[in-house]
This record gives structure tokens, C-alpha cells and sequence, in this order.
């Protein structure tokens, strides 16, 4: 910071207007890429690795024990084990590697897709790069919500208030001047300023701490005049003077774009000083200089900001308010346009007092997408709220053109103050839940409206762009980054869209449900087999003594693995509502199915050594004096019944109807191919097993499939237990022991009745039990249903009337509903 800019320029040997792209591609072989050096990780130790953790001690303990303490009395060790558990190790570890690194790569892609960007000047011109291009002697520009890409010293401009504390640990921004160091990692809190970089990659200050750490807006053409002599067109040309000609936002783009010729904005006029936009000031200002060399300044902004600017007086502001709020009710935005001289001729000076000038209409449409995107999302059970800074009418406007309910509130209600009549009784807590939304929201409410939702036991994922929604987007249980959100907010996310538009949320919501529903049908899975086998065999050890093969136990388990594997994969249907772990409906399923497949194989086993039921019944020859064969014979009906075992617990509804995916049932025809012709031809004197013949096999498989026909019925009656429906019925209800006529349904339509009426707010608020003290899932999700239905309604109102259609469009179009004939309803 001690040597002066122009010294910089000569030592970095660069001007004002940038590097070529060809000087940059030079310096970017001398520099090396603007980003830190990456550590890589040995493929050969990572895969290793997967061979050191509580599982794994495990197996590789059974494998040395199998070679040094199996086998006593001067016998050889049983290498046959040794082996198999070698082989299982190997076979796991290699899986896991090939999964681990297959992510590693989609994530690293993605990453690659949301590299930082900056603003560059190159060959004269400003384009979008990624930050990784950046070498000394570049021209950089710096914005609100960026984060600093590399190392530079300011030029020209206003100050520039940084936040430094990821890097000094200061608690507020600081102020940096022009001339001053901003470091890379650092962001912009407030203003707009170019820069030269002087540093890049492990050449910065955070660079060398970190080196050992791994939709365009349309502008309506409604225009109101305030100050005499100006007309409609010279206000659009004010508006486009107090905007930015290059690096433009959508608002500046779109008021340049309505003149005849962009450059008109400049056209006879020098530039002295521009204003960025900045959430204190909300305005955009330029100070210029005309063709006879007097100064003006332009601005364009927040009505209130403007109307304060110009100290307009309370009839004048009346006016304007009126004119803001007819805007408002169809649906438009208004934004403020004013003019001042500078005598004094300088930038700093005050200059003369500012005149309002007039107003301009902004029609912000909702993405074609928006209100099919809400609709989804309300029908899987997620309850939708718009947190705006916008006017109520407006926010009430824009969410009935969605269909998400117009119970819109303003920013005034959350603090507790100006409550309306009907919602007074309510706390800020329930409101927030009741609420459709909220308008005229500042940064701090977002944050607040999250955490009271968060105490409510919600889980609440919220969208933003801006430097100032990044506290909120790190408070929520899934913060989300929209595309072209501000380095700032993205790096608060935890998903961070790369595409316009919100509708990829609904499919990483059912992405995410899908995913979850594949590990709760594992986990139920896993529950069950553990107790089917550990207790099948235990009984069976324990009254015959039955000795079954170890050796056989680790071929149905690799068996089992393959099979269960590809689960990931499957086609499963995801959850219609929001779910969760459920784990007493988890472990009661998995202990009640396990229980009653041990059952199944201790019953098979008795009848198979106890008694001839099998030989009688299907001519097959008796082999309850081979242990071999017996073995042959319980290995395969256990592997059948383990392995089917699966579709239950992947499906909701019947195990016959839910098609599972390709993959899942050719490894099951696989396994229980290999698993069938082990039980009929082998016979390995080491694992103590003999082929049993075919038929036999037929007998088993025709036993495994009778007693599997009731492990639906049983799933079901686990379920239905579980949720209280079936004690509701007995206890509450008494349908099942009744005298009343028809089981009693007339009063259950009553019931049901006052229920709809509560609902919909037809019911007196003392009667209302909806936002009573929560104790259960089902009625958090009510508060959803409830959001669902409110938005049908206002979507069907607006399709399916023409009464609502017609109010729709006059709306838009502002147009005076009592100058036209009155008999448009149905």
C-alpha cells in the first residue's frame, strides 16, 4: 500500500484498460492458475483405508484366527476360511473404493461448474471469467456481495466497506479507500470499485495462510410526471442517465434498453461520478457534465428514498403514494426518478436542492415456471411462504397470480405491532406458521421468520441471492443459492442452482425423499436379517446341535451383499408427504418379519430331520441322517427367503405390484441361481456341504414361497398397529362394538365436518385447536395441508371463473373496472 498506484501499473507493467487476452494467457504460464494448490490423495492408501475401520478389524481378526487357532491337535490350518474372508475383505473394500471415488468425481465436476467468477477487462472489453484466470496486472471489478477473487489495489471510486473476518478475525466490515489493499477471500459489503490485481493463487495473503489447508426485469411503459416542463420521455432518460451503461444489473439493462439507442445515456453528456446501488442508500446517482459545462446529477431509486432526498411535501407524498399503491394493486413495482444542479461543480458538493421528477412502473413477472413449481411443491407437502421487501399489495398480487394463497402479511406484524383485527390473538410464532407470506421484509426478518419456524420443529430450506440473505441461508436447514446469486450467498448455501428458476428444487426434493426412502428400506432390511439369521441358526444350534458350516454362512453373505447393493439404485416411490426415520415402525417391522422368517427356518429344519412330512408328501428321498445334505438344503432355504425378503421391505404397498428395478432383480435371479446349483451339485468336504438334488431344491423353493405370501400382511398390520388407527377404531370410535346405525357414520360426518369448518377459518378461534402445542408429525403437516388447500382455492378461482380471469387481466393491464359493464360474472 506504500508504493502509489501509477508505480504499480509501471511495475506490473499494465494500464487502466486491462491486459490482452494474449499477454494474460502468457502471465498465466509465469503465475501458475489464480487458486490454491490442491493436495492429492493416493489412490492406493485411500483404497487401504477401507480395509481399516471396526468391520473390517473384525474380518481380518476371523482370517488370522482361521489360520492360527481354528483347527488344534497338529491339524493343518483352514485356509478354505482364510480364504473366503480374505476374498469378502477384497471384495468390500474394492466396492467401497469404486463408490467413494465414482462420487468424488460427480462432486469435483460440479465444483469444476461453480468455480468463482469475476468481472475482467480483457482486450478493452468487461467479460464474466472464472476467478482461476486472473494473473497480476488485471482489471478487476468489484461489487456488492462479491467475494474479492485475488489480491488488488483500488482505482478511481467511493470507498469500499469489505468484510475481512475470514481472514483478520475483525468483527465489522472495514473501510477501504482508494489506493488501499483488499485481500482475496474478503467480501464486499457495501459500494462498487475497479481494481489491479497485484497477487494471485499462493502468492495472496489468504493464499499463503491457507497454504497448508485443504430473467430480465421489463419496465412497464406507465410513466407519472411530477415536475413541469418534463415529459414521459425525458424521465425514461433521467432514469437511464442514474444507470450504469456497462456491467448493468436487469433493472439498469432494461430502463437502457427502452431507449430508442443505449447510447443516448451518455450521448452529449461527460461523466463524472456514478453511485452504485447499495442497500442503505437504495439509489443509483450520477454526477455529468452537459454540453455547455453545466454539472447535474440523476437519480433513480426507492420512492421513500427519493421522496426523503427531495423533501417533498405531505400533500406531494399523499400523491405519490397514491399512485405507488394503484401500481402495487396490479402487481407492479414503482421507482423514482429525480434531477438536481451542482453549481459548486465538484462531485462532493451537495449542489442544489433535488426535484422529484417522476414515477416508473416495473412489471417483475414471476418465472413461467414459478406457479407450477409452488403447486408441486404444496402437493408433496411443502409449505411455501414468499419473504419479500416488496409492497403487501404487491406480494398479495404476485401470490395470487401463483396460487399460493394471499394471507400475506406485512414486516410490521412479525415485531408485533399493527396486527390486523383477525390475527391479533395469534403469536408472532403462529402467525408465521398460518401465514402465506410476508412484504415488506428486511434482511434481520428472514433470519428471524427461519429460526421461529426452526423452534416450531420445522425444517425449513430457504432461497436467496443477495450478500444480505446470507445470514438466513446459514441459519436454514437447507440454504439455497438461485443462479446468479452473489458469491457471498452462495458460499452461505448448501445447494447452490446453477440454472434459472426454482423448479429443480421439487426435483432434488424428490431425489433426496427417493434417496431416503432406499435407506430406510435397507435399514428395515438389515434389522430383519440380522435377527433372522442370528437367531434361526442359534435355535437350531441350540436344540439339535447343529453345526451349519462358517464357510457357508460368508457365501450367503456375500450372496446377500450383492443383492442388497444394488437397493441404491432401485425405483422406489418417494414419499407423497414429508417423512422421517419412524424407527419404532423401523425396528417393530424388522423384528416382527425377522422373528417370523427364524420361525419359518426352525419349523423347516424340525421337519426335515424330526419327521418325513417332505418324502411323504413330494417323493423326495430322506436325508436327515446327512448333516452334508441337511446343511445343502437350510443354506439354500435360508438364502431364498433372505434375499426376498428384500422386496417387502422396499415397497409400501404390495411386494407384487411395486415394480423394482432392472438391476435389484437380475442380482437376485443371479444369486439365487449360483445359490440354488451350490445346494444341488456341490460337495466340498472343507465347507461340510453335499449336493442335494433337484428335487429337494423344487421342495424348498416351493416351501419358501408359501410362507412368503404373508410378510405383506404382517408389514401392514405393523404399520396400521403403529399409527393408533386400529385402538382409535376399538377405544374412541368403538367401531367395532356399536349399536349406533351404521357404525355410527352419521357422527363421524359431523366430526369430520367441524373439522373442514375449523380449517378453513369458519370455526370461532376459542374452538380452533390447529396451532395447539404440537406432539406429533401429523400435525405439523396439517399446517401444509392447510397452505395447499388455500392456494387450490385461489388457482382455481383465477382458471376456472371468468369473473376471476377478467380481474386478473384488468389488473395488469390498469384498467378502471367501474367504467366497464358490470354483467361479466358466471
Amino acid at each position: 500500500e506504500r508504493i502509489p498506484i501509477e508505480e504499480v501499473f509501471e511495475q506490473l507493467k499494465c494500464t487502466r484498460e486491462g491486459l490482452s487476452s494474449v499477454e494474460g494467457e502468457n502471465r498465466l504460464q509465469i503465475f501458475g492458475p489464480n487458486k490454491l494448490e490442491e493436495k492429492k490423495e493416493s489412490k492406493f492408501l485411500k483404497f487401504l483405508g477401507f480395509m481399516w475401520n471396526p468391520l473390517s478389524w473384525v474380518m481380518e481378526a476371523a482370517a488370522i484366527m482361521a489360520i492360527a487357532l481354528a483347527n488344534g491337535e497338529g491339524k493343518p490350518p483352514d485356509w478354505q476360511d482364510f480364504v473366503g474372508i480374505v476374498c469378502l475383505l477384497l471384495i468390500n473394500s474394492t466396492i467401497s473404493f469404486i463408490e467413494e471415488n465414482n462420487a468424488g468425481n460427480a462432486a469435483a465436476a460440479l465444483m469444476a461448474g461453480l468455480a468463482p467468477k469475476t468481472k475482467v477487462l480483457r482486450d478493452g472489453k468487461w467479460s464474466e471469467q472464472e476467478a482461476a484466470i486472473l494473473v497480476p496486472g488485471d482489471i478487476i471489478s468489484i461489487k456488492l456481495g462479491d467475494i474479492i477473487p485475488a489480491d488488488a489495489r483500488l482505482l478511481e471510486g467511493d470507498p469500499l466497506m469489505v468484510d475481512q473476518a475470514a481472514l483478520t478475525g475483525e468483527s465489522l466490515p472495514v473501510t477501504k479507500h482508494p489506493g488501499q489493499e483488499v485481500f482475496s477471500g474478503s467480501t464486499c459489503k457495501q459500494g462498487e470499485i475497479e481494481a489491479v490485481v497485484i497477487a494471485t493463487g499462493v502468492h495472496t495473503f489468504f493464499g499463503k495462510a491457507a497454504h497448508l489447508v485443504d430473467s430480465t426485469n421489463q419496465v412497464g411503459h406507465f410513466q407519472k410526471v411530477f415536475a413541469k416542463g418534463v415529459d414521459k420521455d425525458h424521465v425514461i432518460l433521467l432514469a437511464a442517465r442514474a444507470a450504469r451503461t456497462e456491467n448493468q444489473d436487469a433493472i439498469d439493462a432494461a430502463i437502457v434498453g427502452m431507449l430508442a439507442d443505449p447510447k443516448e445515456a451518455r450521448a452529449g453528456i461527460r461523466e463524472v461520478h456514478f453511485l452504485p446501488f447499495n442497500p442503505v442508500d437504495k439509489r443509483t446517482a450520477l454526477t455529468y457534465i452537459d454540453a455547455s459545462g453545466n454539472w447535474h446529477r440523476a437519480s433513480k431509486g426507492a420512492p421513500e428514498q427519493i421522496m426523503t432526498l427531495c423533501n417533498l411535501r405531505e400533500d406531494a407524498k399523499k400523491k405519490v403514494h397514491a399512485i405507488i399503491d394503484k401500481f402495487a394493486e396490479r402487481g407492479l413495482r414503482s421507482l423514482a426518478v429525480a434531477r438536481q444542479e451542482v453549481p459548486e461543480k465538484t462531485k462532493e458538493s451537495a449542489g442544489a436542492p433535488w426535484q422529484f421528477v417522476g414515477l416508473l412502473s416495473l412489471f417483475d413477472p414471476p418465472r413461467h415456471d414459478s406457479a407450477e413449481t409452488i403447486r408441486r411443491a404444496l402437493n408433496l407437502g411443502v409449505n411455501v411462504k414468499m419473504i419479500t421487501g416488496d409492497q403487501l399489495a404487491i406480494a398479495k398480487e404476485t401470490g395470487r397470480r401463483l396460487g399460493m394463497g394471499t394471507n400475506m402479511y406485512p414486516s410490521a406484524s412479525l415485531l408485533g405491532q399493527d396486527k390486523d383485527a383477525n390475527i391479533a390473538a395469534l403469536p408472532v410464532e403462529e402467525l408465521i406458521e398460518k401465514a402465506d407470506g410476508f412484504a415488506g421484509v428486511f434482511p434481520e426478518h428472514k433470519y428471524e421468520i427461519v429460526k421461529k419456524l426452526q423452534e416450531r420443529k420445522h425444517i425449513c430450506g430457504m432461497t436467496g441471492d443477495g450478500v444480505n440473505d446470507a445470514p438466513a441461508l446459514k441459519k436454514a436447514d437447507i440454504g439455497i443459492a438461485v443462479a446468479d446469486a452473489t458469491d457471498a450467498a452462495r458460499s452461505a448455501s448448501d445447494i447452490v442452482l446453477t440454472e434459472p428458476g426454482l423448479s429443480v428444487i421439487i426435483s432434488a426434493v424428490l431425489t433426496s425423499r427417493a434417496i431416503f426412502q432406499r435407506m430406510k428400506n435397507y435399514t428395515i432390511y438389515a434389522v430383519s436379517i440380522t435377527i433372522r439369521i442370528v437367531f434361526g441358526f442359534m435355535f437350531i444350534a441350540l436344540i439339535w446341535k447343529f453345526d451349519f458350516s462358517p464357510f457357508m454362512v460368508l457365501i450367503i453373505a456375500i450372496l446377500n451383499d450383492g443383492t442388497i447393493m444394488t437397493i441404491s439404485k432401485d425405483r422406489v416411490k418417494p414419499s407423497p408427504l414429508p417423512d422421517s426415520w419412524k424407527l419404532r415402525e423401523i425396528f417393530a417391522t424388522g423384528t416382527v418379519l425377522g422373528g417370523y422368517l427364524a420361525l419359518m427356518t426352525v419349523i423347516f429344519f424340525w421337519a426335515m430331520k424330526e419327521t418325513t412330512f417332505f418324502p411323504d408328501k413330494f417323493n423326495v428321498r430322506p436325508i436327515h441322517d446327512s448333516k452334508d445334505e441337511m446343511t445343502a438344503a437350510l443354506y439354500l432355504q435360508v438364502s431364498i427367503v433372505s434375499q426376498a425378503l428384500i422386496f417387502v421391505t422396499r415397497s409400501r404397498g404390495w411386494s407384487y405390484f411395486e415394480r423394482p428395478g432392472l438391476l435389484l432383480v437380475t442380482a437376485f435371479v443371479i444369486a439365487q441361481l449360483i445359490a440354488t446349483i451350490i445346494a444341488v451339485y456341490a460337495n466340498w468336504g472343507f465347507a461340510r456341504i453335499k449336493g442335494i438334488g433337484w428335487g429337494w431344491a423344487g421342495v424348498i423353493w416351493l416351501y419358501s414361497v408359501v410362507f412368503y405370501v404373508p410378510l405383506d400382511l404382517m408389514k401392514f398390520g405393523i404399520r396400521y398397529i403403529l399409527s393408533g388407527k386400529a385402538w382409535s377404531n376399538l377405544l374412541d370410535n368403538k367401531t367395532a362394538f356399536t349399536t349406533k346405525k351404521d357404525y355410527g357414520k352419521e357422527e363421524r360426518e359431523a366430526q369430520w365436518a367441524l373439522a373442514q369448518r375449523t380449517l378453513h377459518g369458519l370455526q370461532p378461534p376459542e374452538t380452533s385447536s390447529i396451532f395447539n402445542e404440537k406432539n406429533s408429525y401429523r400435525e405439523l403437516s396439517e399446517i401444509a395441508e392447510q397452505a395447499k388447500r388455500r392456494a387450490e382455492v385461489a388457482r382455481l378461482r383465477e382458471l376456472h371463473t371468468l369473473k376471476g380471469h377478467v380481474e386478473s387481466v384488468v389488473k395488469l393491464k390498469g384498467l378502471d373496472i367501474d367504467t366497464i359493464q358490470q354483467h361479466y360474472t358466471v
